[in-house]
């Protein structure tokens, strides 16, 4: 049985346009010691999924319209708020994207790392709080006494998202969702952040739900790979699979967008167009009008997630045997 298992997801908003479909049946799942990766450009409901396991949607004017979320066989759906606190840090835990919205200026680091750790566990505030400091000497944090009794804006970004990651893991979570965990860090800074996840996933057996839009980091960490677009998973399969094999035509512009030497040009590729606003989303695909290889079919005619020989994927053309 999936660790996490996700299994037809409806998630609508309402908006000034009235009401809106954010996630549209999404199914996905990730078992212990696996790490998914789920790949979109900015819009295709990655994030959203993502708040959505954590009991997060704000309601109003959010809304899970149907489906499961099912975290070790218990459904999330309809859970309590009390039920969903015990879950959240002990059970399920995020990274978020951008740590200076998430941490809280004015308590030092540790005692925010402390506290996660307080709410969960039996322990003394003075136990907590070595244990924080022990959790960022184990992200990798020099001097972590010193810097457990610093504020966040007195850290630099890197040291910021491994407090975020020492937060997460203090419970020792069986499901940890990594928001673009490396955004906005620099090269050599997002490696150390990859190579902290691999080592934390080792040593406590997590299952890693890595949400991006970088498919070198998809090619770095996951086992297996869910493309997203417009609400929908599109694609799906193993790492590797998606990667050398991508079947839907959004999945292939993503793929042919990675900068490589050795390339036979030089220039940067891009996919034509941007993922529609969701309440312009018609009947039909939703990629259709970025698509080269739509028809008349395509714009009248959502596509099912099927395998058509050689992974699932929501493409008519794929299953017409057109590309």
């Amino acid at each position: 049985m999936a660790l996490l298992e996700i299994e037809d997801l409806n998630v609508t908003f309402n908006t000034r346009h009235g009401q809106v479909t954010a996630l549209d049946s999404v199914s996905m799942h990730v078992n212990a010691g696996e790490t998914l990766g789920v790949v979109g450009e900015s819009g295709c409901g990655k994030s959203i999924t993502a708040l959505s396991v954590m009991g997060l949607i704000p309601m109003p004017p959010g809304r899970i319209a149907g489906g499961s979320i099912r975290l070790n066989g218990e459904d999330l759906v309809g859970a309590s708020d009390a039920r969903l606190r015990q879950l959240r840090g002990a059970e399920v835990a995020m990274i978020f994207q951008e740590p200076m919205t998430s941490l809280n200026p004015v308590f030092t680091v540790g005692d925010q790392i402390a506290e996660a750790i307080i709410l969960h566990q039996n322990v003394s505030r003075d136990r907590a709080f070595r244990d924080a400091i022990a959790l960022l000497d184990r992200v990798g944090i020099p001097s972590p006494d010193t810097r457990a009794r610093d504020y966040p804006h007195q850290l630099s970004g890197g040291m910021r998202q491994r407090v975020m990651i020492a937060m997460a893991v203090s419970c020792r979570p069986k499901v940890l969702i990594a928001d673009e965990p490396t955004t906005a860090l620099d090269v050599t800074v997002q490696a150390q952040i990859f190579d902290l996840l691999n080592e934390i996933q080792r040593d406590f057996g997590a299952a890693i739900v890595l949400i991006t839009h970088d498919m070198g980091a998809i090619s770095e960490m996951a086992d297996r790979v869910a493309v997203m677009y417009a609400g929908r998973v599109i694609e799906e399969a193993r790492a590797d699979d998606v990667l050398d094999h991508p079947q839907h035509p959004y999945a292939r512009g993503l793929i042919s967008c990675i900068p490589a030497l050795g390339k036979d040009d030089d220039k940067l590729r891009e996919i034509p167009g941007v993922v529609p606003p969701l309440h312009l989303l018609g009947q039909g695909c939703a990629f259709a009008e970025r698509c080269d290889h739509a028809q008349a079919r395509c714009l009248r005619e959502k596509p099912a997630l099927i395998d058509h020989g050689h992974h699932p994927a929501a493409c008519h053309a794929v299953q017409e045997g057109r590309i």
